[in-house]
């Protein structure tokens, strides 16, 4: 690679560009034509999110302060403006990079596919997390009298920690209503916390060929058809039951036996009750699956704490979506650079020392070839004073 090119320049040669650009050729957008082209716009937006910047003044104002290097960072032959680039967020197909986030899902879990994982199979977590938007410049996405805000509904591979599917939505949306729109794998298995409890979309799963397990909500009437009421092993599962509902509308709703786990938990000191349609896996790795749910809330800690989609650089909903849907993009280009350097360390130790090194020459390499400064030093955590001068 070219040690000459900038960082960034080097991050975004990771990024399949003909695929965006024929994806804004299908588009037939009206504003092809404007001086800032789709790509530079995604550049500049990629280049905000890994920068932390939390306003659109605050973007322009730093790419303009670099307009030196504009052409070389992809921005362009001229300084991106702050109107031009608020009026291209508010303007532009959302779905041109809706599509493009897709596709770099997919590299993305192709580059991770190879992580360890204890359980072979398709495991996806399935999950939401809301967005808090101020009332008065985001009306449209009015949920209380007060309040305004919008859900991100993501179904997460657990084994490459890659989100695959993502839905935007008013925050008003419940939760289980978001299942309908899962397009559901054959044989795959989907982790649901308990506020997706819902029989009838849950037997669903079961009539397509695939696998849930979820949490129970309140503990409805059942009657044991297998399994002993308590167990006595280490693997602290206490109850492995096949069990058939008795109650008139959950039995209705749900007509098939299914597998009943109570599992306790040492290092939380409580029990969880979990079920499942899965009667090949052992109790134990149905815990161990539910454990790994943990993974879809970590990666929306991520999205929240290291990229930009609490603040945003625009009040439309065309303008909010396009920088979701770019803050999964950035995410996922660094999962992508994260697999191909195989620097040892997580994606957020990669994204913070890219994003403060995006306008150096070094190649991108060097960034992670250092030997880490603790190993270094043989520091041991001792303050040492040198009294010898």
């Amino acid at each position: 690679m070219n040690i000459k090119k900038y960082v960034f320049s080097q991050m975004t040669s990771f990024l399949p560009k003909r695929y965006f650009e024929r994806l804004v050729e299908k588009s037939n957008d009206r504003t092809k034509s404007w001086s800032i082209s789709f790509w530079n716009q995604l550049l500049v937006l990629i280049f905000g999110q890994l920068d932390g910047c939390n306003s659109l003044r605050e973007l322009t104002d730093i790419t303009i302060a670099h307009s030196s290097k504009s052409y070389h960072l992809g921005f362009g032959k001229t300084p991106i403006t702050r109107s031009t680039l608020s009026k291209a967020n508010m303007l532009r197909n959302y779905r041109v990079f809706e599509s493009f986030a897709y596709h770099m899902v997919n590299l993305a879990q192709q580059k991770r596919i190879d992580k360890e994982f204890d359980l072979n199979g398709t495991f996806y977590a399935f999950d939401s997390t809301t967005i808090d938007l101020c009332l008065s410049l985001y009306d449209w996405a009015r949920f209380r009298s007060t309040k305004s805000g919008i859900k991100v509904h993501t179904q997460l591979d657990i084994r490459t920690e890659i989100s695959t599917s993502f839905t935007i939505t008013d925050a008003v949306v419940h939760d289980v209503n978001a299942m309908d729109s899962i397009a559901y794998e054959p044989f795959a298995c989907y982790i649901f916390d308990r506020g997706y409890f819902d029989l009838r979309r849950l037997y669903h799963i079961n009539e397509v060929s695939s696998f849930f397990v979820i949490r129970e909500k309140r503990r409805p009437k059942y009657e044991i058809t297998a399994g002993e009421d308590v167990l006595e092993g280490t693997d602290n599962v206490l109850q492995d039951q096949t069990i058939r509902f008795t109650g008139k509308r959950n039995c209705t709703n749900y007509p098939s036996e299914i597998k009943r786990i109570v599992y306790y938990s040492p290092e939380m000191n409580r029990t969880f009750t979990y079920y499942t349609n899965n009667f090949y896996l052992k109790a134990s790795d149905i815990a161990l699956l539910y454990k790994n749910r943990w993974k879809v809330e970590l990666f929306f800690k991520f999205l929240k704490q290291h990229l930009r989609v609490k603040s945003f650089w625009g009040n439309s909903e065309n303008a909010v979506r396009i920088q979701i849907y770019v803050a999964i993009i950035t995410y996922c280009l660094v999962a992508i650079i994260e697999s191909e350097l195989k620097p040892n360390r997580d994606i957020y130790e990669v994204m913070r020392i890219l994003g403060s090194s995006m306008l150096v020459k070094d190649n991108i390499k060097d960034l992670f070839s250092h030997a880490e400064y603790d190993i270094l030093y043989k520091n041991d955590g001792q303050l040492e004073l040198d009294f010898t001068s």
